[in-house]
């Protein structure tokens, strides 16, 4: 059998602390966790066979549910789904061929969550409080009389052009603002701009657990200001997309 992957973790002094948690715990499709060791750095597995590994909702929740549920009480590196090795030989000899990074990775998740941030618009809506801030400066006219085609085009997609700019600049004027409460906070960020005419802002960050009241506190404040945008704040997760190594 070989054996899925659900996340590597720091083992502390009681051994069998881990082992207990896990007899209480079922991993994908209901299988039993093993503990594959090496020195201060555990593996958490369970026996799989590749072939049958389906990704669906039912198993993804199960595999999440095993990271969670071990994240409550250790640091730890998450996997992502399907990660699998042939043996718990070969597990551990990618310990021991990546132990720095995975050093260094669990050192930098230590005490820390993850929460994510995504702010939602109407872009119709928005477009148009941009303009009226703007003091109607900027319309998009209709063809005139004795105006070629190109022109009228051109005109246009100027107009069109210096709403996205005004646009972008909001955005970035948000961005400023989290990446300064954030800084504040001495949290670790990832913040993507623009993902879709609806979604401005896709953020992760990862923060020490006993800021999470200070960054809720945050969040709200720039809720009450941007009144027209939809915060919605998720967390506190394991550090999913701060795991920063590629296994060798």
């Amino acid at each position: 059998m070989e054996k899925l992957i659900y996340a590597i973790l720091s083992q502390d002094k009681n051994a069998g602390r881990l082992t207990s948690l896990l007899s209480g715990i079922k991993g994908m499709s209901s299988a039993s966790l093993e503990e594959v060791c090496l020195d201060d750095i555990t593996v958490v597995t369970s026996d799989v066979n590749k072939a049958d590994i389906v990704a669906s909702k039912s198993t993804a929740l199960d595999f999440a549910r095993v990271i969670e549920t071990l994240s409550q009480q250790y640091t730890l590196l998450p996997m992502r789904f399907g990660s699998v090795m042939e043996s718990a030989g070969a597990i551990k000899k990618m310990v021991e061929r990546n132990r720095a990074e995975i050093v260094q990775n669990l050192r930098n998740v230590e005490g820390r969550y993850e929460f994510g941030l995504k702010i939602f618009c109407d872009s119709e809506k928005l477009m148009a409080e941009l303009k009226e801030k703007a003091g109607n400066t900027i319309t998009l006219q209709a063809p005139e009389p004795n105006v070629s085609v190109f022109r009228d085009y051109v005109n246009r997609k100027l107009s069109e052009h210096r709403l996205e700019e005004m646009l972008v600049h909001y955005v970035d004027a948000i961005i400023a603002e989290i990446t300064a409460t954030l800084t504040a906070l001495n949290a670790v960020q990832k913040i993507k701009k623009m993902v879709s005419p609806a979604m401005i802002i896709d953020a992760v960050f990862l923060i020490e657990a006993s800021l999470k009241d200070e960054l809720v506190s945050s969040i709200a404040g720039l809720q009450e200001k941007y009144p027209s945008l939809n915060l919605m704040m998720t967390g506190p997760w394991p550090p999913y997309n701060f795991v920063d190594f590629t296994v060798k």
